[in-house]
């Protein structure tokens, strides 16, 4: 990722005249087409789920404008598909632009959205009445209602795997989840959620859990729970950094859970920024001559910076040293304002989709595991914020051995040569799959490539009993030399197969967690003694 480019923003912005008028030649015709059809009667409805509902068709006018709407929002991509500019500058076109097409969409608002209109006479005004009650009570919470919150608790239907916090600090609780199985494998599996958000998306309900699956698996599982910092915190945890995730949440986790089960090596798994907290606490140890962890799963995790993805655009000089003067010594970075930007990556399906339906509709969301854990998001140490977004996805530090230090000791990402299985998401937007593949080419060791359908949540959280979807896998693992440098060429000569990914990688792990011992029927040990029963009181905390 190169950060010279803000340089180059605002710039004019020009396209060739060949060019230009193709795409007034192409609009004038279609608009053309369009109006005849007006005229006549034969306008059929477009495809485009904001302009499904029959009351669309039967009204002229809006179809007409459905259409024009449409056709000028063909016409402004290709505007900027044509812009004689460098390709992060269109990026960031392309990425405003979206957002002003898809706000001024004319499903958007009362005026001419037809179905809004209809349902407003149907219900004597009681559908707009309510609609305004569910913007008020948005504007008191200062975020966008995605579901019905009020059907979730956690530890009563979600968050609900049995176990026992077994650790704690001031960054994070360490969970131990309770056998499901007479007999476990030897060494012990530690899972490394992102701290962006709250674990939780792993241990939904019994029937999506990633987390239940693997303890009845025979897997003895620890997770870390993250803190999230809150504004009235008085112990300096809004100045933690990221040196401190590495040592006092991710090793100190391995340290304990390697003493708890009575292993030299454990095994570790870690999700999306997870991921990259993991590797990098890996490499840490092995700069300290240690090496605790096994065999490494990555999921939808960037190790190389290099392909962001949509969040590229969010990325210059400019915005780190702005971020760090607000955030650098101390303060947080608001769950808020990260979710915001979060749901602006996908406008359509994550905002206006909820305006029309909350707002103009006045329906009430349905109750969805998944967006209730959407919405409960966590803050983050300024200090760790400002130097994840410098050293990553700015500068790209940690894919460059020696490059990052952390108490004194330089990181190479390249030492770490314990097996490892690499997953990313066909459809991920936040990971692309090619960044997440881009992993195998600074790991060492054996290695596993799987590519999940669908997208970044939906990819991973994929159980197999509802078997959904499908996943793209090789027979055998790779080496580090051996395995195609080129992710097309690896997914050319990959295998279709149909269903969840999960009982691939349980197999993997397997392999690679000893022979099968007892169960033992206590968590924790005498040293690590359970202080409270899992999901843990530090993911209860919401943001605020």
């Amino acid at each position: 990722m190169s950060a010279s480019y803000p340089s180059e923003w605002p710039v004019p912005v020009s396209v060739a005249p060949d060019k230009l008028a193709q795409i007034q030649a192409d609009f004038a015709r279609e608009w053309q087409r369009i109006a005849a059809g007006a005229q006549q009667g034969t306008l059929a409805k477009p495809a485009d789920r904001r302009f499904a509902a029959k009351s669309w068709e039967s009204n002229p006018a809006s179809l007409l404008a459905a259409h024009a709407y449409l056709l000028s929002s063909k016409a402004m991509n290709q505007m900027v598909d044509a812009a004689q500019v460098s390709e992060p500058v269109r990026n960031r076109l392309r990425f405003s632009v979206m957002q002003w097409i898809e706000a001024a969409s004319p499903s958007n608002f009362l005026a001419t959205n037809p179905e809004v209109q209809r349902m407003l006479l149907e219900t004597n005004g009681q559908s707009l009445r309510t609609g305004i009650q569910n913007l008020l009570q948005d504007l008191q919470k200062g975020r966008l209602t995605q579901t019905d919150e009020s059907r979730f608790e956690l530890g009563k239907n979600v968050g609900v795997t049995e176990g026992s916090v077994v650790f704690q600090n001031a960054v994070m609780q360490l969970i131990q989840y309770a056998p499901l199985s007479a007999q476990v494998h030897q060494k012990p599996l530690l899972i490394v959620p992102p701290c962006i958000n709250k674990f939780y998306i792993l241990d939904l309900q019994p029937e999506n859990s990633f987390v239940r699956y693997a303890v009845e698996q025979g897997f003895t599982v620890f997770l870390i729970s993250w803190r999230n910092p809150l504004a009235s915190d008085g112990d300096g945890i809004d100045a933690a950094t990221w040196g401190d995730y590495l040592q006092h949440g991710v090793l100190q986790a391995v340290d304990a859970a390697r003493d708890i089960c009575g292993q030299e090596q454990i095994n570790a798994l870690g999700f999306c920024v997870g991921g990259t907290l993991l590797a990098s606490a890996l490499a840490l140890a092995r700069a300290q001559g240690r090496d605790p962890v096994g065999a490494l799963t990555l999921l939808t995790t960037l190790l190389d910076f290099e392909d962001t993805g949509v969040l590229d655009v969010f990325v210059d000089e400019l915005h780190a040293q702005l971020r760090e003067r607000q955030l650098g010594k101390g303060g947080l970075m608001a769950a808020r304002e990260l979710g915001t930007t979060f749901s602006f990556l996908r406008p359509s399906e994550l905002v206006w989709n909820y305006v029309i339906n909350n707002y103009l509709k006045g329906e009430s969301p349905l109750a969805f595991d998944l967006l209730f854990w959407n919405a409960d998001g966590t803050n983050l140490p300024g200090p760790f914020f400002t130097w994840y977004f410098r050293n990553t996805y700015l500068e790209n530090n940690l894919r460059v051995p020696g490059r990052v230090k952390v108490d004194g000791h330089a990181l190479d990402l390249g030492a770490l040569a314990m097996p490892a299985y690499i997953y990313g998401s066909q459809e991920d937007h936040i990971v692309p799959w090619p960044a997440a593949y881009a992993s195998t080419g600074i790991l060492r060791g054996p290695l596993r490539f799987v590519l999940g359908a669908s997208g970044h949540i939906a990819g991973v959280v994929n159980p197999p009993a509802k078997k959904r979807r499908s996943y793209w896998a090789h027979d055998a693992e790779y080496s580090h030399a051996d395995i195609p440098g080129d992710p097309q060429a690896w997914l050319a000569a990959a295998t279709e197969r149909s269903g969840s990914w999960w009982p691939d990688w349980s197999d993997w792990l397997a392999s690679h967690s000893g022979g099968l011992v007892r169960a033992r029927a206590k968590l924790g040990s005498a040293r690590y003694a359970p202080l409270e029963p899992a999901p843990g009181s530090y993911v209860k905390v919401r943001a605020v």
